[in-house]
C-alpha cells in the first residue's frame, strides 16, 4: 500500500490550511494550530485539495479515509456497464432455415443487453448481390424491432456490408 498518496501530518508543507472534519469548526488555521487540533483528537490532518487556495485539509483517522475511499472507488466500478458486442455473419443467400436459426441468436444476444453487429461477407464475386445482403440485413432488424434498435443501418466496408444494433433499455 502506498503510504503517499496524500500529505499526512508533518508532512504537509504549507503555512496555513481549511481545516474540515468532524466536531471541529471548519475554517483556516495555520499548519501548527491545524496539527494541535487532529492531535488532541488522536487523529490524522489529511490533505485532500492540494490546488485549493488555502489547501484543504480533514481530520479524520488515515486508515479509515483510505478505506472509505476504496469503497466509493469499488462501488463506482461496480456501477460501470461493459458494452459486449456479439456478431452474427450471413452469406449474400442465406436460406430461410439458417437464417430463422441465426435471428433466434440474434435475439438471445439483444436480450440480455449485448449490442448486435450482424454482417453480410460477400466472397469472391458475390459483391453482385450486395443488395440481397442489405435486404437480409434490412429483415433481420424489423423481425428483432421489438428487441433491439438498429444503431447503424447497413453499410458495405469492403467485403462486409454491417448493421449494428443495440438492445432496447
Amino acid at each position: 500500500m502506498k503510504e503517499d498518496q496524500h500529505k499526512i501530518n508533518e508532512n504537509i508543507d504549507v503555512d496555513e490550511v481549511r481545516v474540515v472534519g468532524e466536531g471541529i469548526e471548519s475554517g483556516v488555521y495555520s499548519i501548527d494550530k491545524a496539527l494541535e487540533l487532529a492531535q488532541e483528537q488522536n487523529l490524522d490532518l489529511v490533505m485532500i485539495s492540494e490546488k485549493a487556495v488555502p489547501p484543504v485539509c480533514r481530520i479524520v483517522e488515515y486508515k479509515k479515509f483510505l478505506y472509505e475511499q476504496k469503497k466509493k472507488e469499488k462501488e463506482i466500478k461496480a456501477k460501470q456497464q461493459k458494452v459486449v458486442v456479439k456478431e452474427i455473419r450471413f452469406g449474400p443467400q442465406t436460406d430461410d432455415h439458417d437464417f430463422e436459426f441465426k435471428k433466434r441468436h440474434a435475439r438471445s444476444f439483444l436480450e440480455e443487453g449485448s449490442k448486435l453487429k450482424a454482417y453480410v461477407f460477400f466472397k469472391g464475386r458475390s459483391i453482385i448481390f450486395k443488395d440481397q445482403g442489405e435486404i437480409l440485413l434490412l429483415k433481420l432488424a424489423q423481425e428483432l424491432e421489438d428487441v433491439g434498435k438498429v444503431e447503424q443501418l447497413p453499410k458495405l466496408e469492403g467485403k462486409r456490408m454491417i448493421m449494428m444494433m443495440a438492445p432496447k433499455k
